[in-house]
């Protein structure tokens, strides 16, 4: 696979990382919690590597284009990032340097639902994958996919694991502002989550 095609899918990728979404601020929310951001990370990655392999299979194209498996997929994902919002809100983050008991595991499981339930970032991979890929090259094009999602992928472990780990650093030792930023991560999450389903509905 040509270097230059990986390299401009890169360029691409890393734009869209540092745009503030849902991986944003579940990744701040979890840098607040605990003593560190690899769980949080590594459920954001592996949800994305689940769409890699959806859209390496021929399975992204064929939900993009079925309206209702669309409909269903950004029911769940709306209703998940609502749902993770609320909890959010309800129950913001403390300073804390004691991990709770069970808590990397399930940051590990929310982290999976924020970026592998996110129809958004199942049709941007449709739609963004296999541009970057030449059918006259010797990879099949399934490899090639994979290629650029582990391209996508590690950039998000990057980035993540900086942002993460510099809110928690920042912010140590602060109780009122880690509640603050808290609770407004869980405010970017419910409004992205009605969002969706507004955009997907209203449309």
């Amino acid at each position: 696979m040509a270097t230059g095609s990986v390299l401009a899918f890169w360029a691409v990728a890393f734009l869209l990382i540092v745009v503030p979404g849902p991986d944003w601020a579940f990744t701040i929310g979890a840098g607040l919690t605990g003593r560190s951001v690899v769980p949080a990370v590594s459920g954001l990655v592996v949800g994305y590597a689940a769409v890699t392999a959806i859209v390496a299979a021929g399975v992204g194209a064929l939900v993009a284009g079925s309206p209702s498996a669309l409909t269903a997929l950004t029911l769940v994902g709306g209703a998940y990032l609502i749902w993770q919002g609320a909890t959010t809100l309800t129950r913001p983050a403390t300073a804390s340097t004691e991990p709770e008991a069970g808590t990397c595991w399930h940051t590990f499981l929310r982290g999976i639902g924020v970026s592998g339930l996110n129809p958004k970032g199942l049709l941007l991979f449709v739609a963004l994958l296999p541009q970057f890929t030449d059918p006259a090259d010797s990879w099949p094009i399934a490899s090639q996919i994979g290629v650029l999602g582990l391209t996508f992928m590690a950039t998000c472990a990057v980035w993540y694991l900086c942002l993460g780990t510099l809110t928690r650093t920042v912010l140590n030792g602060s109780p009122g502002k880690t509640r603050l930023i808290s609770r407004l991560s869980g405010a970017v999450m419910t409004v992205l989550g009605v969002y969706l389903l507004l955009e997907h509905f209203l449309a």
